[in-house]
């Protein structure tokens, strides 16, 4: 009889999926575990339209258990908690899982450093945030809402800019279209002084723009310092608020610590073009985990993840098959970005990079491709 490779795949996110997806496909006869606290996906793009009302919770939360069954996966719920034999046994808090090749999607992890971070939202922290920015807003009467992001300051591309424009100018148009928005300031802070620079300078200008456009104010170019209750804190000086939402930079998991797995500068796993990590054999990273060769526009960003974990599949089947791995990821940012009725669509490879203004026929193609996204695990 052939022999049966176990592989192991560890997360629940788009990269987790998208490399079990493509395994199965690759190899029938796959023996595949999904190592995750929860056998769930939650779609982390849909949050936007929690604080509007456009999305309720249990829309953007997919039990797993059918998608398991179909791909007959077998799912650990475990948390990982360290890697060794040269990545050939994974250690979570519910026992060891021995495999023959593993894929690494367990996402990253925002730096909460500066003093005071918890009096702010971290919007992509998930449902419950979203959830939180909507029950503030409807408790307010008024007042000044500061919405911001940063970077990681040993690797720039580790942020995730994206949706705190999309949570501003959706927050903009909600209060517009309740006949609130002259009892609210809003103002956007970051500390670079161009602002969502990933998605192309004609991005930035047309993003600084719209906020002109919706009399957003801006604070830029000025290091953060912190945060209080009521206020937001730089080095070029305070921004009073009311309610703060702010994306810090992004980090690797704190379990990495715990293993040899080879770090970037910014704390992620080092990964070849093939999603394969430099060192031990028939292990790959897909997603935010992974730090990657590439432009320095290289996203974190689901579309992103969806490319290096179908690489990091077929790489790993065909190690597993004795040949070599030879397919690469292309570096491909595609988003919409949202303000709950219209959407900019901004697209960049690697030759182009594209942004078209603001339509309702966005909008409701990002409403389209989440529907479609979701089929594929209900």
């Amino acid at each position: 009889m052939p022999l049966t490779h176990r592989v192991t795949v560890v997360g629940a996110g788009f990269a987790a999926l998208s490399s079990i997806r493509k395994l199965r496909q690759l190899d029938p006869s796959l023996d595949l575990t999904l190592a995750a606290p929860r056998a769930e996906f939650v779609f982390y793009p849909g949050t936007i339209w929690i604080p509007s009302g456009l999305r309720r919770p249990e829309d953007l939360v997919v039990p797993l258990e059918g998608f398991l069954r179909r791909h007959r996966v077998e799912f650990r719920a475990c948390t990982a908690t360290g890697l060794s034999a040269d990545g050939r046994t994974l250690h979570t808090d519910r026992g060891d899982i021995a495999n023959d090749g593993l894929v690494i999607a367990t996402g990253g992890r925002f730096i909460k450093a500066l003093p005071g971070i918890e009096h702010a939202i971290t919007p992509c922290e998930g449902i419950a945030a979203a959830v939180a920015i909507r029950d503030r807003l409807r408790a307010l009467a008024g007042g000044v809402i500061a919405v911001g992001f940063a970077g990681n300051p040993k690797e720039p591309a580790a942020m995730r800019g994206g949706p705190m424009f999309e949570y501003l100018f959706g927050i903009d148009q909600w209060l517009r279209k309740q006949g609130r928005r002259d009892r609210f300031k809003l103002v956007f802070f970051s500390p670079a002084e161009k602002p969502g620079q990933r998605l192309g300078p004609k991005a930035v200008d047309r993003l600084l723009e719209e906020m002109r456009r919706r009399e957003i104010e801006t604070h830029l170019g000025h290091r953060l310092k912190g945060f209080t209750g009521n206020s937001v804190q730089t080095e070029g000086g305070e921004i009073a608020a009311d309610l703060i939402l702010f994306m810090p930079g992004m980090t690797g998991n704190q379990w990495f610590d715990g293993t040899s797995l080879p770090r970037s500068e910014g704390g992620f796993i080092r990964a070849d073009r093939r999603a394969r990590v430099e060192g031990p054999e028939r292990v790959y990273v897909a997603g935010d985990a992974g730090s990657y060769p590439g432009p320095d526009w290289m996203p974190k960003q689901a579309h992103m993840a969806d490319l290096q974990a179908e690489a990091a599949a077929r790489n790993l089947v065909a190690e597993l098959r004795g040949d070599a791995p030879e397919a690469t990821f292309r570096v491909e940012l595609i988003c919409i970005v949202d303000s709950i009725d219209r959407g900019m669509l901004v697209a960049r490879n690697e030759r182009l990079n594209l942004m078209l203004p603001a339509s309702r026929v966005f909008h409701w193609a990002k409403r389209a491709f989440e529907r479609a996204y979701l089929a594929r695990y209900r």
